[in-house]
């Protein structure tokens, strides 16, 4: 949606409703998870998006403060079976408080232009979520497709019933990682028509960017933990003065 005033006019914590700040490395320890967790939560950001092993910490973490929960489904390859991840769904949502669940969609079947199979992949997950009152985000991990992909697993989720679609894991490694370029941004809000929001993630590092994307009317953005500042132009310690 096009914001009622510019992105450079936009105060930290409001450019901060942006950002789902990511706290996905496999390798990370216990401690970087709560640092880049609080990190997050100090910012104002919309939520933090973790891996399934972290609602533990991170859902007693994110309690009475502005920022909620985001979690990955099926992530990064999205190659469950359509029944293992409606499990995973609602393991996550009946046990958990969930702002967000981020599901990768089977983009090789979308690369093959199996349309209804993706569709009917990711429909019964997004009933589960809705019935707990969590948003959809499906991951169509654009740096594998064409434009026209981009389009049509964009048509995918819409007729998924999604409530957004979103760009990349940052995890692929089958092509360079361009992530949320305003090309591939463009093109989901384009065959969106509004139907669905648009989170765009993967290699915005740059405030310049990430207010390029905002004026174009973004909805959210996954921020990585190193990336939060500099996107926001200010420290945590400053953020947190701001509050």
């Amino acid at each position: 949606m096009k914001p009622i005033k510019k992105a450079s006019e936009m105060s930290v914590r409001e450019l901060a409703r942006y950002i789902d700040q990511s706290v996905l490395k496999p390798e990370f320890t216990q401690a970087d998870i709560r640092k880049y967790s609080q990190e997050g939560i100090d910012f104002g950001c919309a939520t933090i998006c973790i891996n399934p092993a972290s609602l533990d910490m991170v859902s007693e973490m994110v309690q009475g403060t502005d920022t909620g929960v985001c979690v990955v489904c099926d992530f990064p390859f999205g190659l469950s079976t359509t029944a293992s991840k409606v499990k995973q769904a609602e393991e996550y949502c009946s046990h958990y408080k969930i702002q967000d669940l981020d599901i990768v969609s089977n983009y090789g079947q979308l690369r093959s232009g199996n349309y209804d199979f993706v569709i009917n992949d990711l429909k019964p997950v997004v009933e589960v979520c809705h019935s707990f009152g969590a948003n959809v985000k499906v991951i169509i991990e654009t740096d594998s497709l064409t434009i026209d992909q981009v389009k049509k697993g964009t048509e995918c989720a819409v007729k998924a019933g999604a409530d957004f679609i979103k760009s990349s894991t940052g995890f692929f490694t089958g092509a360079p990682g361009v992530g949320a370029i305003n090309e591939v941004v463009a093109a989901m809000m384009e065959a969106g028509q509004g139907r669905i929001k648009v989170k765009g993630s993967g290699a915005i590092r740059t405030r310049e960017h990430f207010l390029e994307l905002i004026d174009m009317g973004i909805d959210r953005m996954g921020i990585g933990y190193r990336s939060t500042p500099v996107v926001l132009g200010c420290t945590v310690e400053e953020a947190t003065k701001l509050k």
